[in-house]
C-alpha cells in the first residue's frame, strides 16, 4: 500500500463530533451517488458502524435527510459555480459540495469558515490531488454571493 493510501485509509472516520459525522456523511453520499441507496438504508448501515457512536449523530441524520431531500436544489446551486456540468464531477467532490452547501443554506448557526474548512478537509483527504483548491473555489463564491 502506498503511503498516500495508507495515510487516506488510516485517516478515515478518525474524527468526532461534527467532523466525524462529515466524513461519515461524505462516504454515505458517495455509496447514494453510486448505489442509488435511499436514506433509510443509508441510515441503518452508518448505525452499524463502530465509530458511528463518536460523531454527532443527530447532526449526521439531518444533514443527510436535507441534502437527499434537496440534491437537485443543491446541484442547481453548484451548478452555477461550476466550470462543468454536474454529472461530470467526481462524486466525491460532488458530495462535499453537497455538505458545504447544505450547511451554508440551513444551518446559519455554523460559521462559515468552519464549513469551508471542513469542505477543505475531506477534500485533502478523500478527493483528488487538488479538488481541495476545486472545492473551496466553489464554496467561496457560493458565499460571496450571499453577502453581495
Amino acid at each position: 500500500m502506498s503511503k498516500s493510501n495508507k495515510k487516506n485509509k488510516d485517516k478515515r472516520l478518525t474524527k468526532k463530533g461534527r467532523s466525524g459525522s462529515r466524513q461519515l456523511l461524505l462516504q454515505v453520499l458517495y455509496q447514494h451517488q453510486l448505489n442509488g441507496d435511499n436514506f433509510n438504508t443509508l441510515l441503518s448501515q452508518s448505525k452499524q458502524i463502530k465509530e458511528f457512536a463518536r460523531i454527532d449523530q443527530e447532526y449526521f441524520e439531518l444533514l443527510l435527510k436535507e441534502i437527499l431531500k434537496d440534491t437537485d436544489t443543491l446541484d442547481n446551486i453548484a451548478f452555477k459555480f461550476v466550470d462543468r456540468s454536474i454529472e461530470k464531477l467526481d462524486p466525491v467532490e460532488r458530495a462535499i459540495l453537497w455538505i458545504g452547501l447544505c450547511e451554508f443554506s440551513f444551518h446559519k448557526d455554523t460559521p462559515s469558515v468552519v464549513v469551508i474548512n471542513e469542505a477543505i478537509e475531506l477534500a485533502k483527504i478523500f478527493g483528488a490531488q487538488d479538488s481541495f483548491q476545486f472545492i473551496n473555489g466553489v464554496l467561496d463564491s457560493f458565499l460571496q454571493e450571499q453577502t453581495a
